[in-house]
């Protein structure tokens, strides 16, 4: 284990990420500490979907170095503190939510004996023990969020990674999914949303990076930024597209 500041999470440092003739990433270096509640943001193919597959090691680097918690992130124990929701979650059809559970636990919870409390307990907290027994091919796309919700907290990681968490959702299912991050984040988990909803960022969140074209342009506090976030983010890019003509 690399020794690492008590107050950060993760380090990333100089990532490099090219396809082609395209740089998804490039001299890229961000740090987060500890327990923040921080929003990913960028346009579209700015580098954000490459720098979290990155961290989930899904990702080969080019050149770079990540380290989760002190550990180097291409080692499984770095991994076991990281749990990921797609923008899209799904499963096989044919399962059920308690089998597509299971499935999750046992990647995310070493010890056997814990698998199904934690499994019970994630679908309290979710609110989809009744649906249980009903295969996942049955599941509006409501609760299939939140079977996807219901893995992403299993083995209680140290780190959660939501990708446009709140597209498509219906106004109860959002107000459900930020009480559940909040309380998550007030625990002391580390939370990351990559969102084109800059009115839920400037909410929950607590700071901020804006990608583009691999780069980073700012890292704030959402308290540093006086103006509107969506103004903020505006000038932000349209500043480096003119820095580049």
């Amino acid at each position: 284990m690399e020794k690492s500041t008590d107050s950060t999470i993760i380090k990333a440092t100089n990532l490099t990420k090219t396809f082609g003739g395209f740089k998804a990433l490039s001299n890229f270096s961000l740090s987060l500490e500890k327990g923040s509640f921080f929003g990913l943001l960028g346009p579209n193919g700015a580098g954000k979907t490459t720098f979290v597959r990155s961290l989930l090691d899904l990702t080969a680097l080019d050149k770079g170095r990540i380290v989760i918690n002190g550990i180097p992130h291409h080692k499984p124990e770095a991994r076991n503190h990281i749990s990921y929701l797609p923008e899209k979650f799904s499963f096989y059809p044919n399962a059920t939510v308690r089998e597509a559970l299971q499935f999750f636990s046992v990647f995310k919870i070493l010890n056997k004996k814990e698998r199904t409390p934690e499994i019970e307990k994630a679908m309290e907290e979710l609110s989809i023990r009744d649906l249980a027994r009903k295969k996942i091919k049955q599941l509006s796309k409501g609760q299939l969020q939140r079977v996807g919700l219901s893995q992403l907290i299993l083995g209680k990681p140290k780190v959660l990674i939501l990708d446009e968490p709140f597209g498509g959702l219906d106004p109860l299912l959002i107000k459900d999914l930020k009480d559940l991050l909040k309380k998550l984040n007030s625990e002391g988990t580390t939370i990351i949303i990559n969102s084109h909803i800059l009115s839920e960022v400037e909410r929950l969140c607590d700071s901020l990076a804006i990608i583009d074209k691999g780069k980073l342009l700012a890292l704030k506090k959402i308290q540093e930024i006086d103006q509107d976030l969506e103004d903020f983010f505006i000038q932000t890019i349209n500043s480096n597209k003119e820095a580049h003509l």
